[in-house]
């Protein structure tokens, strides 16, 4: 695709990034919106959490690049900092502790606010997707499908070049973009506090879960080789431990 954005000289606006900066902003503002709406949430306590938030994605993300090549990340840390690459898996995982931590600290509704919270990772998450498909990262396997995409470009990372790929990043930002329009028409019919945000979990790890079978990067990393990807475990896992904390908080709300 395009991976890079705009160029002149040395100054260089990659896609990823844009679409990555254009999410953070559309999230933040659904964030204060609605925070301010239901919790009385203030810009300073708003601004501080996208800030935290944006460190932990960081830091979470590129943490968990190691469990896709663990040889190379352990004897050359330096290429977690100086290479391109997130684990979406691994920024959400280090963002919710931080966020319960956070929202208990400023004294809001913590699961009322992470209902929120579930929409605005939606946001971020989907331009981030669109912005991997004009990288031409987390690329799909070879298929012959009508649906296949031909990347061209010798500076986005899909492999091979010049063959027909699923185009598993747009498969998954159709995903989220189908999610996140769910949980807004369902957020005014909800039952508790944070059921928005279990949904938002589950549904998304059975999406990515399935996805995964159609991913070409293999790189990523296999619990059982060729069987069960990195990804697929987490996903099994969130997706347990999602469905245990959904029943709980039914059976506390229709006592």
């Amino acid at each position: 695709m395009h991976p890079i954005l705009f160029e002149s000289g040395s100054f260089t606006i990659y896609s990823y990034g844009f679409c990555i900066a254009i999410g953070a902003l559309l999230g933040f503002l659904y964030m204060y919106k609605q925070g301010k709406k239901e919790f009385s949430l203030t810009f300073d306590q708003s601004n501080n959490l996208f800030i935290i938030l944006v460190l932990a994605g960081v830091i979470g993300g590129k943490l968990f690049l190691i469990f896709e090549d663990p040889s190379l990340y352990l004897h050359q840390p330096k290429k977690l900092i100086s290479g391109s690459g997130f684990v979406f898996y691994g920024s959400l995982l280090l963002a919710i502790p931080i966020m319960l931590w956070y929202f208990k600290k400023i004294k809001v509704p913590v699961l009322g606010m992470l209902d929120v919270m579930a929409i605005v990772t939606c946001i971020v998450h989907g331009f981030g997707r669109i912005g991997c498909f004009m990288a031409g990262c987390c690329y799909g396997i070879p298929t012959d499908s009508f649906l296949g995409v031909i990347f061209t470009d010798g500076k986005c990372q899909a492999e091979p070049l010049n063959a027909s790929l699923h185009p598993t990043q747009l498969y998954e930002a159709t995903l989220i973009l189908v999610i996140m329009t769910t949980l807004w028409l369902f957020k005014s019919k909800k039952k508790f506090n944070g059921q928005l945000f279990l949904l938002y979990l589950m549904a998304y790890a059975l999406g990515r879960g399935v996805l995964e079978l159609f991913r070409g990067d293999i790189q990523r990393g296999f619990i059982i080789d060729g069987i069960l990807s990195n990804s697929q475990f987490i996903s099994l896992c969130i997706i347990c431990l999602s469905a245990y904390f959904y029943v709980k908080l039914n059976r506390k709300a229709n006592l």
